[in-house]
């Protein structure tokens, strides 16, 4: 699950890391207001406003724009809202803005000896599986892509292995920041940071939790060393452990997920929508993979993962057909069933109910596109005899006697 920026924004200062003030509006009217309110005590008024969507590239897409009043304001909102954005992290179409951010624009101080630098950082938290530790990963190219400077400047990433029950601990925090040339009172500010960040990816089950950029402020008679803040915050958390989490639950915003995905969540099932014209329905995960591997394989491409799991009902079964052929770009579907704990005429009932419920665009029911089916297991002779007595109501079914010639029929059935 992943969150927008001013609801990470507003997590980073439950937990005391400093960012700049900033309101989440949802219609144009409110951006003069917003404005007003985020630059009230600023000497001289600045502000960003930030499209709220789940994909980057906004800076380069024009959907983040600094504004100097509340009419500049007013109108950046006006063309966020009402244009999609489009960067190469969307889908071709563009994504439909609904929220924005405007927030207090905040000076970063010029770095000393790099002449045009800023005073910019990364820093994150995740799991490294490799090692099976949370990992601590910092750098002084922040307000970049990550990827590029790992792949450009191996060197210029710092990266702390936590202790699985200890977490980051102080003397490592202080290390990292030394390293990143933080420098008097900016130390301790940035360790506090860090050991913040740290303890809120623990604590609320996060997979990602990054701040790019995090910045020092130009020296002031207040703050002769600046001041360490966080400019923007990205968090993704980690599915299996929201039960836990009510408050992180309710920031989540169905209209930035698949819509299949979330219907397929209500029913139990394991569902990711991908790119190809083949659907794919599958008990086990791994069964899943080694399933698209193998369409892949035979020069197919999958349009799904779905996995049924261990024991879904025929209700189920039946939605995730609906969920399949709800797709368009689905021109065949592979059903590969190893009975265990399911039972194969579970799943050959559930394929009988599709095809009688399923509704085609024209207001015709049944299937229309070429269905493999492939069982193996636990009432397998059972399964099999359904659907051969359903003939008349599956018109398209092809029987399979393994998982190869399941895969080479729905491939050449899709062309």
């Amino acid at each position: 699950m992943k969150i927008h920026e001013y609801q990470a924004r507003d997590l980073l200062r439950s937990y005391g890391i400093p960012v700049p003030e900033g309101r989440m509006i949802t219609s144009i009217e409110e951006a003069s207001a917003a404005f007003s309110e985020v630059t009230k005590d600023m000497g001289s008024p600045l502000a960003v406003v930030k499209a709220q969507v789940h994909a980057g590239g906004r800076g380069k897409a024009g959907f983040v724009k600094l504004v100097k009043s509340a009419k500049e304001a007013t109108e950046a909102a006006r063309f966020m809202l009402t244009n999609r954005m489009k960067s190469p992290q969307t889908p071709e179409e563009g994504l439909e803005v609904k929220r924005l951010l405007i927030a207090q624009a905040a000076d970063i101080a010029d770095r000393a000896g790099a002449k045009g630098a800023k005073e910019e950082f990364y820093l994150a938290v995740t799991t490294d599986r490799a090692s099976k530790r949370n990992v601590l990963i910092a750098s002084r190219e922040g307000g970049v892509e990550i990827e590029q400077v790992a792949h450009d400047r191996p060197d210029a990433i710092v990266k702390v292995g936590m202790h699985p029950i200890m977490g980051l601990q102080p003397h490592e925090a202080r290390e990292v920041a030394f390293k990143l040339g933080f420098k008097g009172k900016q130390v301790g500010q940035a360790v506090g940071i860090m050991l913040a960040l740290a303890k809120l990816y623990a604590e609320k089950d996060c997979t990602l939790a990054e701040i790019n950029p995090l910045i020092i402020t130009p020296a002031t008679s207040d703050a002769p060393d600046g001041r360490v803040i966080a400019i923007d915050a990205k968090f993704s958390f980690d599915d299996n452990g929201l039960f836990r989490h009510k408050d992180i639950v309710a920031m989540a915003d169905p209209t930035e997920e698949n819509p299949a995905e979330l219907k397929a969540q209500k029913f139990g099932l394991s569902y990711i929508a991908l790119d190809g014209n083949i659907g794919c329905l599958v008990n086990g995960a791994g069964l899943a993979m080694a399933t698209m591997d193998i369409i892949k394989h035979h020069g197919g491409e999958p349009a799904n993962f779905l996995d049924v799991g261990g024991s879904a009902s025929e209700e189920a079964v039946t939605e995730a057909f609906s969920i399949i052929l709800g797709d368009a770009a689905v021109k065949g579907v592979l059903v590969n069933i190893f009975g265990g704990i399911m039972r194969c005429d579970i799943i050959a009932q559930g394929i009988v109910n599709a095809a009688t419920k399923f509704k085609n665009p024209d207001g015709s029911t049944g299937f229309k596109v070429p269905l493999v089916v492939r069982l193996e297991g636990t009432n397998v002779d059972a399964g099999r005899k359904l659907l051969e007595g359903a003939k008349d109501k599956l018109p398209t079914l092809q029987a399979a006697t393994d998982l190869t010639d399941a895969a080479k029929k729905v491939c050449a059935a899709v062309g």
